[in-house]
C-alpha cells in the first residue's frame, strides 16, 4: 500500500511538473498559423506551406506580435536550409520593431560552404552575428536539424541536434562599436530574419526561465573585446593547426575555442609509422570525431603519406596541409628540421637553395590546402632567419603556392614567416591561415597571429577557409607518384 502510494505521489508530481512546463511554454510555430506575427512590409518573404513556415524570396523580418516577452529562455525549432540559405533568429527585439539601429541578438541559420568573399555570409548555424562567428560544418544543406538558444543572465549557448557548439558570457561593460551600442541582453521579443535563399521551419517554441544571476567572465576583459571586434568585422578566428597532444583531449579543446572565442581545426598526423596510417585507420579515425563541433584537418607527414590514402579517403577530411621540415637531401640522409640531431647544414647558402627547391616541389605536387611551420629553419639558422630567407627565395615559395591556390599558415608557436614576408605575400594575392601546432595541451590564444592581423593589414577577405567538397585539392589534382626526396 505504501509502495503503491509513493508511485502514485511520483507519478503525480511528474505529470504537474509537465503540465506546469506547457503552460509556460510558448509556441512559436505549430504548422497552423501566422495570428501572432507580424511582418515587415508585405510579408512575402515568409509563407505557409503544408505545416512549413517557408523563409524564401526577397530579404525581410517576421516578428512576434504575441503578448509574451522574453528575458531569459530556452528556444527550440526544427530547421533545414537550401543551398544559399542564411537568415536569423533575433532575440531581444523591442516592439515596435526596427531593424536598425542593432538591438539584441541573432544566431545565425546558414549552412552552406562559402568563402570569405562574403563575410557575412560565411558564418554557420549557431553563430551569434557580430559577436562569436563559427565557421565548421555541422550540418549540410536538405538536412532537418534541431536548433536550440539557451540564454540565461548575461549567458549565452547554442546548440545543434543537443551539441553545444557556441558559449559566450556578456562583460559587466562590453565592446561595442557605435553601430552596435544596442547588441546587448535585454528583453524583447522573438524575429525571424530572411537574407537569402530558402530556409524551412517545422517548429518552433520557446520556454522561458526563471531570471538568473550574472555568471562571471571566464576570459580578460581585453580578450573579449578584441574578439569581439574581429568578429564584427567578419574576421574569421580559426586555428587550422591543432593536435590532440600533452593530454589535450578534444573535449578540452572543444571547451577550451568556446570559451576563448576561437575555431579549431583538429588534425591528426597522417604518414608513414603514425598513427593515421592507411585508408582503415583514417576511417576509424573519422569516427571519433565525427558530430564534433571542429573543423577535421589532415596534417600529410614526410613525402610518403601521398602512396598511403586514396584521395576519397583524404577527402573526408575537411582540408589537409603540410610543410617541408622532413626531406631527403642530395646525399641521401632525411632531415627532419624541428630535431637538430637530424639536420645537416654544411652551407647555409646551399642549405638554403635546396630547402626552397624542396618547398617547391612539394607544394606544386601535393595535394593540399595549407603550406606550414611555413619557412621554419633549423635552430642553429633561425639567428640568420632574415638575411637567409632573400627575396628571391621568397618570391619563389610565393610564386609556387600561389600557382597551386595554397594558403600560407601564420603559425603561432614558431611566429613565422616574418611580417616582411607576410606583406609580400600579402602583395602577391596569397590566402593566409592561422595555426598554432601545438606540442602540449596549452593552445594559447593565437598571439603572434593577432598581432599580424594588425601590423600587416590582413583583412577578412585575405584568411582561407576550406573549399566544398568537389573543389579539394585531392579530388581536383590526385594523388602523383611518389615525390623524390
Amino acid at each position: 500500500m505504501k509502495k503503491a502510494l509513493a508511485v502514485w505521489v511520483v507519478l503525480c508530481t511528474w505529470l504537474v511538473s509537465c503540465q506546469s512546463r506547457q503552460e509556460k511554454e510558448v509556441t512559436l510555430w505549430d504548422g497552423k498559423g501566422l495570428d501572432s506575427w507580424v511582418a515587415d512590409k508585405d510579408g512575402a518573404s515568409f509563407k505557409i506551406e503544408g505545416e512549413e513556415l517557408v523563409w524564401s524570396g526577397t530579404p525581410g523580418y517576421l516578428v512576434w506580435n504575441g503578448k509574451n516577452h522574453f528575458r531569459d529562455f530556452v528556444l527550440e525549432a526544427e530547421l533545414m536550409t537550401e543551398p544559399g540559405a542564411f537568415g536569423e533568429i533575433l532575440f531581444h527585439q523591442s516592439l515596435p520593431f526596427k531593424a536598425l539601429p542593432v538591438q539584441g541578438y541573432g544566431v545565425v541559420v546558414g549552412n552552406t560552404p562559402r568563402s570569405m568573399e562574403e563575410p557575412a555570409l560565411a558564418m554557420k548555424t549557431g553563430s551569434l552575428a557580430g559577436i562569436r562567428h563559427l565557421y565548421f560544418p555541422m550540418v549540410a544543406d536538405g538536412e532537418w536539424f534541431g536548433l536550440k538558444i539557451r540564454v540565461a543572465g548575461n549567458h549565452a549557448e547554442t546548440f545543434i541536434n543537443g551539441v553545444k557548439v557556441m558559449d559566450y558570457i556578456q562583460p559587466v561593460d562590453p565592446w561595442r562599436s557605435s553601430e552596435s551600442s544596442g547588441r546587448l541582453f535585454a528583453s524583447g521579443t522573438i524575429a525571424l530574419h530572411l537574407i537569402s535563399g530558402t530556409i524551412r521551419m517545422r517548429s518552433c517554441r520557446v520556454e522561458p526561465l526563471p531570471e538568473a544571476e550574472p555568471v562571471p567572465l571566464k576570459v580578460e576583459e581585453a580578450w573579449d573585446a578584441r574578439v569581439t571586434q574581429l568578429m564584427e568585422e567578419g574576421f574569421p578566428l580559426i586555428d587550422f593547426h591543432v593536435h590532440l597532444k600533452g593530454g589535450l583531449t578534444i573535449e578540452q579543446a572543444i571547451e577550451n575555442g568556446q570559451r576563448l572565442g576561437i575555431n579549431y581545426g583538429i588534425a591528426p598526423n597522417c604518414g608513414l609509422k603514425f598513427p593515421v596510417t592507411d585508408d582503415v585507420s583514417l576511417a576509424a579515425y573519422m569516427d571519433t570525431v565525427r558530430g564534433k563541433p571542429i573543423f577535421r584537418g589532415m596534417q600529410a607527414e614526410g613525402r610518403e603519406w601521398i602512396t598511403l590514402f586514396s584521395p576519397e579517403a583524404v577527402a573526408q577530411f575537411d582540408y589537409a596541409f603540410t610543410d617541408a621540415l622532413t626531406f631527403t637531401d642530395a646525399r641521401g640522409r632525411r632531415n627532419r628540421l624541428w630535431i637538430p640531431e637530424e639536420v645537416w647544414v654544411e652551407d647555409p647558402e646551399q642549405f638554403m637553395d635546396q630547402l626552397v627547391g624542396k618547398i617547391e616541389a612539394i607544394m606544386s605536387q601535393e595535394p593540399v590546402d595549407i603550406y606550414v611551420n611555413p619557412t621554419l629553419l633549423p635552430d642553429a639558422l633561425m639567428p640568420d632567419y632574415d638575411r637567409l630567407w632573400t627575396p628571391d627565395r621568397v618570391e619563389r615559395v610565393i610564386r609556387v603556392l600561389k600557382e597551386n591556390n595554397i594558403a600560407l599558415e601564420i603559425n603561432a608557436r614558431y611566429r613565422v614567416p616574418s611580417a616582411a614576408i607576410i606583406k609580400t605575400a600579402r602583395e602577391a594575392g596569397l590566402k593566409f591561415s592561422f595555426g598554432t601546432n601545438n606540442a602540449a595541451a596549452d593552445l594559447g590564444q593565437l598571439e603572434y597571429c593577432v598581432e599580424m592581423i594588425n601590423e600587416c593589414g590582413l583583412t577578412p577577405l585575405e584568411m582561407f577557409l576550406p573549399p566544398v567538397h568537389e573543389k579539394k585539392p585531392v579530388l581536383v589534382k590526385g594523388l602523383p607518384e611518389r615525390i623524390t626526396g
